[in-house]
């Protein structure tokens, strides 16, 4: 069959009343989905709650930081090696290079571990983050970007986007549309239903542990500084990602959205704040790519790779933009 014949064979298909339907129900579902993101969604009647208090009281919980009684140096000990352990190792490596964009291979134990950190985050589970981030790529700086400052606030971006109520039916859209081929995984689906109780059971844990090793005041003071402090530190640098660095810094590619690369931000989100390096080429492992461009997260990707649990690892600079976007798209439109 000659590819003019295929072509009209495919237009013959397109025009049916069934396949009209299947395009009008795509098209609604699309409208749905980029309709849940928007800022108007925002309002008294629509607010997360369950979100809203638990933000709210990670941020008062860190307030006890500055009580001199609940100070500790192997708390701030803690609190650094879990920012590190859960900010760089589980978000930045697992739930972002690794599964939002594929960018490396991680063997079983390498994988588990790198995705429970993410979970000990509290940033969500695997699945949807993974699925949230595609969509911020695919509609980067767009109508139905989740978190855009050029569009709408720096506020709306760094944080006020998590406060929006979105229904199961919505969040099971975003996943079906943007990782069909993570969601049936069955160490996915683990971490998809237990991700809550890896977060509350490290706090039990290091309340646990400080209070019999030194009493309830180390308990305590393992607790804010392990949790409290740690965990409102991880957001942030997070959320500067999102907000910060679509608005200052500077551009090694000209991308068709507004992302740039910021060193402060590079440094407080182990290497994601050279964010234009990422959106020119989402699927390098690197994000890093000037000499000077330190990226924490990729020696920790290095060192994987040393003790042989990361292969496949996509390091090199393609020509031009990255395919990563296209691939995206291909995606959500399946």
């Amino acid at each position: 069959m000659s590819t003019i014949e295929m072509a009209a064979r495919a237009a013959g298909r397109a025009d049916t009343p069934e396949a009209a339907a299947r395009k009008e129900k795509f098209q609604q579902d699309t409208e749905r989905l980029l309709a849940s993101f928007r800022r108007d969604k925002l309002s008294t009647a629509n607010v997360d709650w369950v979100v809203t208090l638990f933000l709210i009281g990670v941020h008062v919980a860190a307030l006890f930081a500055f009580v001199p009684a609940f100070f500790s140096w192997s708390g701030l000990a803690i609190c650094l090696v879990m920012h590190w352990l859960t900010c760089s190792v589980g978000i930045c490596l697992g739930f972002h290079r690794y599964l939002a964009h594929k960018s490396l291979k991680l063997r079983g134990p390498a994988e588990f571990f790198c995705l429970m950190c993410g979970c000990l985050s509290g940033e969500g589970s695997p699945l949807t983050w993974a699925a949230t981030h595609r969509l911020h790529h695919q509609r980067s700086d767009l109508d139905g970007d989740p978190h855009s400052p050029v569009r709408e606030t720096g506020w709306w971006a760094h944080m006020l986007w998590l406060f929006p109520s979105r229904n199961s039916e919505t969040s099971q859209l975003l996943m079906k549309r943007y990782i069909p081929e993570l969601a049936n995984r069955p160490l996915m689906q683990f971490f998809e239903k237990t991700f809550p109780m890896w977060l509350w059971g490290s706090g039990v844990v290091l309340l646990a542990a400080g209070w019999a090793v030194g009493g309830w005041q180390l308990g305590v003071s393992w607790l804010v500084w392990g949790m409290g402090v740690r965990m409102v530190a991880a957001y942030h640098s997070t959320w500067f990602v999102n907000s910060a660095t679509h608005l200052w810094g500077y551009r090694n590619y000209d991308t068709r959205d507004e992302s740039r690369n910021l060193w402060w931000v590079a440094i407080l989100a182990y290497g994601e704040g050279w964010h234009n390096n990422h959106h020119a080429h989402p699927a390098v492992a690197p994000a890093g790519h000037k000499w000077w461009e330190f990226d924490i997260t990729w020696w920790s990707i290095r060192f994987l790779k040393l003790v042989g649990q990361a292969y496949d690892i996509k390091d090199k600079l393609p020509e031009g933009r990255g395919a990563d976007e296209t691939e995206m798209a291909e995606i959500a439109t399946a």
